[in-house]
């Protein structure tokens, strides 16, 4: 446990267990059901800590550094040290009611208190009357014990309960957000849960309250915590039904279905370790925000009319005597297009079909919505970049989103503000972008799998992820770019050996690459790789050896009126083993049949990636200033 005569009066984190010299209550009321009348008192406001707080509290107070075996302990050993031990009131909140009780007593060990109702009977419920006779049967049937993280403090301006309020709060949400059921089913139980568990997954947590992860990838997220946790329990209850007799038909297929969903869960598990890791988030998290659903292709119109949409606010009669002759008498001599007027870039994008053209006259747009380009067509600014300008403050997953077979995208400036995906995503189909300017705040152009991206004398700036986001599978031709001021500039993502798809093929002539904070290109790949001549013969030793662990993972576990003393049975196929497998009456799995180690990540910076086979041309570039050297490579 942790040393509690390290703790000191000067904590300023909101979680100040130990400081008795404060006068009054520091922490705030929250009404309950305010504007309904109801009988409860008001209870302590906890729920708004910030991350720091949380992180000080978990690190300092609650865990320390602690096993995930020796999780339960240390919190029954925190909550004794500031949790008062009797006579205060609680709000019992539960899904169907709300009543307040008095503690009589707290089980620590347990993490749970001996309550009593407060009589008159003060309840709110939802959906059910309850009578003080039903709620003294239930905490009869429950031995008037229930879990410390239902209750809620009363709320008392003497300060006197502010630490029990704190410490129920900081319980409630550890078990709520950060722990997970099979964190104790870890073999290798030898290592700082609060490290490797705690600190990613409040992260997250916080990442995700504060929009800093797409839509796709937060849904992605709580799919996989849900699966492994259906995962995890039919696993769970596999394990326990096993019978002793093992060589039964029924036994052999449930060791089959064990082993499959043990991978399963393993699988999930290792996912959700990418998400909630903010490095390997960063440079493995492939399908972001995938799921979204894309904007459907409107295709040409019936009447094969193309459409030339200006987009402008107002413009002079130079301007538009300058426009007809350079854009619309050519575009409309076939007489078969007709000219349409927008007052902002975002509806002239979605009133486009197959082979529209859209001409953007000078000045600065501000738009509150994502663009989406479905279709083939041409989007164009009228005049030099720094003129033509498209700017996005609101917050959202993606500023440009391209899935169009062949759209073409120039003499554009685009200002991202806030948007947490990109400055512009290339989903598929093709994307040819030329003498545009991007500044960009979060990731800069991402090129999905299947996707292709031609990028011509363009300058990208401001990224404070990759510059250019480049997926396997995907083809990305970058010739006469500025690249720069970037945590990196170039992130390439090989990732053949994990996923069904080839490696991208990239193409980088005379581009200027340029003090960004990490790496000029950066290669990111498995640390361990099975050489393509024994992966066969690895699969098939690999199975093997799965197999015979499940066999051996298969411990008795003795009925209580025969436990056998440690040393006893021999791991033999002679009678005391037999003696030994007879006197149990389940066989259960091992806690795991492989040890979940956390992923080893690294990076570090190679001389050159010139011969490696994504890069398809690589030559006349220039790199200067990158913090970490031009060329890098991320093991994971």
């Amino acid at each position: 446990p942790p040393d509690w005569d390290c703790f000191n009066d000067d904590d300023d984190s909101g979680t100040d267990h130990f400081n008795t010299q404060k006068l009054g209550t520091r922490l705030q009321r929250i009404e309950r059901h305010a504007g309904v009348t109801s009988s409860l008192p008001d209870t302590f406001q906890t729920n708004h800590l910030l991350f720091y707080e949380r992180f000080k509290a978990y690190q300092d107070y609650m865990l320390g550094d602690c096993k995930p075996s020796e999780v339960k302990s240390f919190i029954a050993d925190y909550l004794e040290k500031v949790v008062e031990p009797c006579d205060w009131r609680a709000v019992w909140s539960t899904r169907v009611f709300d009543v307040l009780v008095e503690v009589q007593d707290v089980d620590y060990k347990e993490l749970k208190a001996c309550v009593s109702l407060v009589l008159p009977l003060q309840c709110d419920t939802r959906g059910y009357d309850l009578t003080e006779e039903a709620m003294k049967s239930l905490l009869e049937a429950t031995r008037h014990k229930i879990s410390l993280d239902e209750l809620q403090v009363v709320y008392d301006e003497s300060g006197d309960f502010d630490m029990t309020a704190l410490a129920l709060e900081h319980l409630r949400f550890f078990y709520k957000h950060i722990w997970r059921e099979w964190d104790e089913e870890d073999e290798d139980d030898d290592f700082d849960y609060f490290v490797r568990c705690v600190e990613p997954r409040l992260r997250v947590y916080y990442d995700i309250l504060e929009d800093r992860v797409p839509a796709g990838l937060v849904a992605e997220y709580q799919s996989l915590l849900q699966n492994c946790s259906q995962c995890f329990q039919e696993f769970s209850t596999l394990r326990n039904g096993l019978s002793i007799d093992s060589d039964s038909e029924l036994d052999n297929v449930s060791m089959v279905e064990g082993l499959k969903l043990h991978d399963q869960l393993e699988t999930f598990k290792r996912k959700l370790h990418i998400i909630e890791n903010p490095v390997l988030r960063y440079v493995l998290s492939y399908k972001g925000n995938s799921s979204q659903q894309s904007v459907e292709s409107r295709g040409p119109r019936e009447s094969g009319v193309k459409v030339v949409h200006v987009v402008t606010t107002s413009c002079s009669t130079i301007q538009l005597q300058s426009l007809l002759n350079a854009k619309l008498l050519p575009l409309c001599s076939s007489g078969e297009t007709e000219i349409q007027f927008h007052t902002e870039p975002v509806s002239a994008v979605e009133s486009c079909r197959e082979g529209d053209v859209v001409i953007v006259l000078p000045g600065v747009y501000s738009v509150t919505s994502s663009i989406f380009i479905p279709d083939s067509i041409t989007i164009e600014g009228f005049g030099f970049p720094d003129d033509v300008v498209i700017e996005k403050k609101t917050k959202g997953d993606s500023f440009v989103e391209s899935t169009g077979a062949d759209v073409k995208l120039s003499n554009i400036k685009f200002i991202q503000h806030d948007a947490i995906e990109g400055i512009l995503c290339v989903r598929q189909g093709t994307l040819n972008m030329e003498n545009c300017v991007l500044q960009c705040q979060t990731t800069g152009v991402i090129v999905r799998t299947s996707a292709c991206l031609n990028m011509n004398m363009c300058d990208l700036y401001g990224s404070k992820g990759a510059g250019v986001e480049i997926y396997p599978g995907s083809v990305c031709c970058l010739v006469s770019n500025g690249i720069h001021h970037c945590k990196d500039g170039i992130l390439v993502k090989d990732f053949i050996d994990e996923l069904n798809v080839v490696m991208p093929s990239i193409t980088m002539e005379n581009n200027v690459i340029h003090n960004n904070e990490g790496y000029g290109v950066i290669l990111v790949k498995p640390n361990t790789r099975v050489p393509l001549d024994c992966e066969g013969k690895h699969k098939t030793t690999v199975k093997k050896r799965a197999s015979l662990v499940l066999l051996k993972s298969l411990t008795p576990v003795p009925s209580s009126s025969a436990a056998a003393e440690p040393g006893s049975t021999e791991d033999n196929n002679g009678t005391d083993g037999g003696a030994a497998s007879t006197s149990c009456r389940k066989w259960q799995f091992s806690r795991q049949l492989s040890r979940n180690k956390e992923t080893s990540c690294s990076s570090r910076p190679v001389e050159d990636l010139l011969d490696h086979p994504v890069f398809v041309s690589i030559q006349g570039n220039q790199f200067r200033r990158n913090g970490m050297g031009d060329f890098g490579t991320f093991f994971y």
